[in-house]
């Protein structure tokens, strides 16, 4: 299985960035994983929150293909613990998917389109973050489960 994760705008903050690649290099011993930055919107300022989800959704939707599964990261997705994540990650190589595609929206979510094209969402937290510190917690949260899934030392019970 690879897994891909789209995100709108780029990351400015440098320690940040360089998290990002560590837990994306070290992902990378595990499976195949892309992280995928879409530019924010020119001029954003000059549109609604419904025309720039709208736009962002058309971005999102073009970089799909028809075999991708998409799973959004959402608030008012399934919210799991570290180790039902990675049970859920399994069930996903279990059932022979070849792209599972994780997306994190922009400031102000999903277009109905991108949720109509989703096969899931998840929850992170019932709190708010910046999307720049969400990219760092997905990632290392996959990182984190597939250590679960081959029983090596990096999660603690």
């Amino acid at each position: 299985m690879n897994i891909r994760l789209l995100a709108i705008g780029k990351t400015d903050n440098k320690s940040l960035q360089m998290l990002i690649e560590d837990y994306s290099k070290r992902l990378s011993f595990y499976i195949k994983f892309d992280l995928e930055i879409i530019p924010d919107i020119k001029n954003a300022k000059n549109l609604s929150e419904a025309q720039q989800k709208e736009k962002e959704g058309e971005w999102i939707l073009a970089k799909l293909s028809p075999t991708e599964q998409l799973i959004l990261l959402d608030e008012n997705g399934i919210a799991f613990s570290s180790v039902e994540f990675s049970e859920y990650l399994q069930k996903k190589m279990n059932a022979g998917i070849k792209t599972l595609v994780f997306v994190i929206g922009g400031p102000y979510g999903f277009s109905e389109e991108v949720y109509k094209k989703s096969q899931g969402k998840i929850s992170l937290s019932a709190m708010t973050f910046s999307h720049q510190m969400v990219r760092l917690f997905v990632i290392e949260q996959l990182y984190r489960g597939f250590t679960i899934l081959k029983n090596e030392p990096y999660h603690h019970q």
